[in-house]
């Protein structure tokens, strides 16, 4: 962190707030919600609410982060917290914001992204739980439950009879076409398949088969329309038991045979001050995985982000209170040169996502890859600091000592062709370890391995590789 702010310095910081809905707005982070009942019936005790993904990849990614936050809040307030990993509904594709069908994955594909995705939630809880007991949050009890459920589960037990006879007699095809998501494909020269049309179903049959489980639901603005099916089916396909969602623990309302009712939510849909969304799907995804985005990478995001968008991400991505946030706005203000609120959110989201170790791994490669000087930084830092980037490629010893260093570019990668390192060695364009090489010729040497265990290559003023010697 940079600056007057430290994230140590609210460390002591005592939230007291109880309803994970009100913390939620006053975040601005409700784009809608089906009911305002729903901020008395989570006041009202432990409850429990799902958010469903689609596992169109090995990895969530940052538009997918806004979710998981608002799921956290209500975690981390006693509530149970539900991910649902799309293992049916992903092989099949979710026509709402797409003006194409998606391509159909294999499924071991499918398989390694659920189980991608399923381990992801696991560990975004893990460490969002200690992020936020770091941040001065009060865990209620232990905290709400965190379940991870794979739709696969139930929809694999239902025949087409079963899923047209019990679930699609309650569906109208009048109130499925009007649907936005479905309205906008049949408009489009592509149209729309059976298949997707049908998607809305699934969805629906999930909020239903939960609600009978656990309770209400959470997603993107852009969700509206399958929250809403959703709620159609549970009120009109009754289960032969008590209808029960987000109950008491005392299920004392079920006893008294009082209604229940199911509720969704949805957040807006993550955009730039100029409207521009981020996500998988807009092509500039950053993925929650290290092995996917670099720690450097993901760390660097955030210190780019505008000026014009950063107070707004410090309430979404950050469990920092209003008037925490108002502290590090009123510093950056004084001195935007400093980007003091993009290292706060820069520092505070690589934490949330990655852990508390991860923060001082992207501040020094950071430092690595804008030039700083590097006779005090260890070898096994620098290996730690970028194990899963590519920019550090491994090669042996003794092979890269036999290499002259044009040959060391080409093999790390820093250059395309040998010509290509050849010209850049003899323009002075080329460094091991901030230094600079003019002779191609030149071997690598010991004296040129930090620890014995890595070497930092440089072209030009941004172009690096670290060579891991083995």
């Amino acid at each position: 962190m940079v600056a007057r702010f430290s994230s140590s310095s609210l460390a002591n910081t005592n939230h007291t707030s109880t309803n994970p809905v009100l913390e939620l707005q006053q975040r601005g982070l409700v784009a809608a919600m089906t009911s305002p009942d729903l901020v008395d019936h989570v006041g009202a005790g432990p409850t429990a609410i799902y958010c469903g993904v689609d596992p169109t990849a090995s990895s969530l990614h940052l538009g997918n982060l806004v979710t998981l936050l608002g799921l956290l809040h209500f975690h981390i307030k006693g509530h149970t917290t539900i991910g649902l990993v799309g293992g049916a509904t992903g092989s099949i594709g979710d026509p709402s914001g797409k003006s194409t069908e998606r391509l159909p994955m294999s499924a071991a594909t499918l398989a390694e992204n659920v189980a991608g995705i399923d381990a992801q939630f696991q560990r975004f809880f893990h460490r969002g739980r200690a992020y936020a007991e770091r941040r001065g949050y009060t865990v209620q009890g232990t905290g709400g439950k965190v379940k991870v459920v794979n739709n696969k589960t139930w929809f694999g037990k239902l025949s087409a009879l079963d899923f047209l006879g019990d679930i699609g007699r309650y569906a109208r095809v009048g109130t499925m076409i009007a649907r936005d998501s479905v309205k906008s494909r049949l408009e489009s020269p592509q149209g729309i398949s059976f298949t997707e049309f049908s998607y809305q179903l699934l969805q629906a049959y999930d909020f239903w088969h939960l609600f009978h489980e656990d309770g209400d639901r959470k997603s993107g603005s852009d969700q509206w329309g399958n929250i809403t099916a959703g709620i159609d089916l549970i009120h009109k396909k009754r289960k032969t038991t008590d209808e029960q969602v987000m109950i008491p623990l005392d299920d004392a309302s079920a006893e008294n045979n009082k209604p229940l009712h199911a509720y969704g939510l949805t957040i807006p849909l993550l955009t730039t001050a100029t409207g521009e969304k981020f996500g998988k799907s807009a092509g500039n995804a950053v993925w929650l995985d290290e092995r996917m985005t670099s720690l450097f990478d993901f760390y660097q995001f955030f210190v780019k982000t505008a000026d014009a968008d950063v107070g707004r991400y410090l309430h979404y991505f950050t469990l920092l209170t209003s008037d925490e946030i108002k502290t590090v706005m009123d510093q950056h203000n004084a001195e935007p040169e400093k980007r003091i609120a993009q290292h706060a959110l820069a520092k505070e989201t690589t934490e949330l996502v990655h852990g508390a170790a991860a923060v001082p791994k992207a501040l020094l490669a950071t430092k690595v890859l804008f030039g700083s000087a590097l006779d005090a930084i260890r070898g096994q830092e620098l290996i730690e600091a970028f194990e899963y980037d590519s920019r550090m490629v491994t090669l042996e010893r003794a092979s890269a000592a036999e290499m002259s260093v044009d040959r060391l570019a080409l093999e790390s990668g820093l250059c395309s062709s040998k010509s290509e390192a050849k010209k850049l060695v003899k323009s002075g364009g080329f460094y091991i370890n901030n230094v600079k090489m003019t002779d191609p010729t030149y071997r690598v040497q010991d004296k040129d391995w930090i620890d014995g265990s890595v070497c930092v290559l440089r072209s030009g003023k941004s172009n690096y590789k670290l060579v891991r010697g083995c």
